[in-house]
Order: C-alpha cells, then sequence, then structure tokens
C-alpha cells in the first residue's frame, strides 16, 4: 500500500538520524571511557526503554522462532557497535562512519532482492546513488588515505550491521520490542562477559552518565525505527535509508566539533537527499 510504503520510508530515515547521532555520541564517549564500557551501558540502557514500552504497550510475547532472531542481531550488532566506536575513537570519524555504513549496506540489499525480488527501476537507482553518496561522503580533509585501523575497523562494523538489519528483518515478523530485548539480552550478556574477562567493568560516573544515556536511547531509537520499517516496507530499501546514517554522523561532527567538510562531502549530502528521494519514489 502506498501509506504504508511511505511510512517505512519515514521510519528508516528515522532510523539513519538516530544512529547518526548515537554513532556520534558514541564516538565522543569511547574518547573518554573504555569502548567496552560505552557499549554496555549504553546497550543496558536501551534494554530498559525496550522493557518498559513493551509493558507500557502491552506488547505479547512473540513465538521462540523470532526470539532466537532477535538474539542474533544483538550478537552481530553488538560487535559491530563495539568495531565502529573504537574506529570512531581511533581514527577521523568522517571515513568511519562511511564505510561502516557502506558496508552494512550490501548484506540487506542482496538478502532483500534474492527474499523478495528486485524493487522497481527507480528505487535500485536511488540504491546505486546512496552507494556513491556514503561513498561521497568518506572523503576527509588531508591525502583521504585509508588508515589500516580506519578500514579495519569500519568493515567489521559494516558486516555486524548488515547481519544486524537481515536478522531484525526476521524477528519483527510478530513483534517489535520483544525481539529487541532479546536483542539486548544477548549483546549486554557478550559484553558483561567481555568487560568481566579483561577485569575492565566500573560502573559510569555522574560526569559520563549523560552522554552513555544519549548513545543509549539513539541507539535504542534507531533500532526501533528500524524494525518498524522492515516489518512494513522492504528489507533492503530500509536498510539503505538507515545506512545513510553516516549524514547525520558527519554533519553533527561538523556542527559540534566544528570538523571541516571538504566540498565532496557536502556533495555527498546532497546526493543522499536525492537518493532519499528516488527510494521514497
Amino acid at each position: 500500500m502506498p501509506g504504508s510504503e511511505s511510512l517505512a520510508v519515514a521510519y528508516g530515515l528515522i532510523s539513519a538520524i538516530a544512529w547518526g547521532a548515537g554513532d556520534f555520541s558514541g564516538g565522543i564517549a569511547t574518547k573518554r571511557i573504555a569502548v567496552s564500557l560505552v557499549v554496555l551501558w549504553s546497550q543496558l540502557i536501551g534494554a530498559a526503554i525496550f522493557i518498559a514500552l513493551a509493558f507500557v504497550f502491552r506488547e505479547a510475547l512473540p513465538q521462540l522462532r523470532p526470539m532466537l532472531y532477535g538474539a542474533l542481531a544483538g550478537v552481530v550488532g553488538v560487535f559491530g557497535l563495539a568495531a565502529l566506536y573504537r574506529g570512531l575513537a581511533i581514527g577521523r570519524m568522517g571515513i568511519v562512519a562511511p564505510l561502516s555504513a557502506l558496508t552494512a549496506a550490501v548484506i540487506p540489499v542482496v538478502t532483500g532482492v534474492f527474499l523478495e525480488g528486485p524493487p522497481a527501476a527507480i528505487k535500485l537507482a536511488g540504491f546505486a546513488l546512496a552507494v556513491v553518496a556514503i561513498w561521497t561522503l568518506s572523503y576527509s580533509r588531508g591525502d583521504g588515505r585509508l588508515q589500516v585501523q580506519e578500514w579495519t575497523h569500519a568493515l567489521a562494523a559494516g558486516l555486524g550491521f548488515g547481519l544486524f538489519f537481515v536478522f531484525i528483518d526476521r524477528a519483527s515478523a510478530q513483534a517489535i520490542l520483544w525481539p529487541l530485548v532479546a536483542a539486548r539480552a544477548a549483546s549486554i550478556t557478550c559484553m558483561l562477559l567481555l568487560v568481566l574477562v579483561r577485569g575492565e567493568f566500573a560502573p559510569p560516573s555522574a560526569n559520563h552518565f549523560v552522554l552513555l544515556a544519549l548513545v543509549g536511547i539513539f541507539d535504542a531509537a534507531g533500532n526501533a525505527f528500524f524494525a518498524l520499517a522492515s516489518r512494513i516496507g522492504r528489507l533492503d530499501i530500509s536498510a539503505v535509508l538507515a545506512s545513510l546514517y553516516p549524514a547525520a554522523t558527519v554533519l553533527l561532527a561538523w556542527f559540534i566539533l566544528r570538523e571541516r567538510l571538504m566540498p565532496r562531502q557536502w556533495a555527498g549530502v546532497a546526493l543522499a537527499a536525492v537518493a532519499l528521494v528516488m527510494i521514497s519514489w
């Protein structure tokens, strides 16, 4: 239905904005706190939000399979998130975020075409333009050459996010919030084991709690709106729209951190806007 398609596009775009803001906040947080602790505490905050919303909206518990897909999404997603935040902390935001998004977009697009058939030609053209936009956004000042730690962390993050898209799409067929709770339970378990083994466990200080809360809230919002988008729309369209999150990250870095954006990056933002129109057509 046209109305449902438009709503799915809107949800996909909101998820991109939320994830972009969350990644920006996460990049800032990991400059002050260990990556594993940023991920752990932000995931706990997100889990609390999802549980509260599930009870408020009285969402029924789904069958076991969607919960298992949610748990799988949580495992791959948390390692993708850890790789991304580490990459943002040690590399350039304008490089790591777009490359991770480019990698993340490929897996669900291929999966979506295989499961649901190819979308309309104008949407395929929009996909291609979105890929160009993401790549163009990755331009950074200097010689523009990728450092090893930048592309390895970006690829690891993109692989985790791409699989997360696929698993959440499968998990959200019957319910939205409880599969996301399962995802958080799995991701928290993984991160808790990691910080305990490394001896890094520590409660967040009062000075850092607000920043961690922002990371958790934005990441949870991105997850929820992507799940909604993929439930009522196509997986590939939802994933490509959500993968435009680097535009938000890059613009926030420009506005708040005063990171200089090159003309090529501004062109990437413009291309992303055109791609959005084509995908929404």
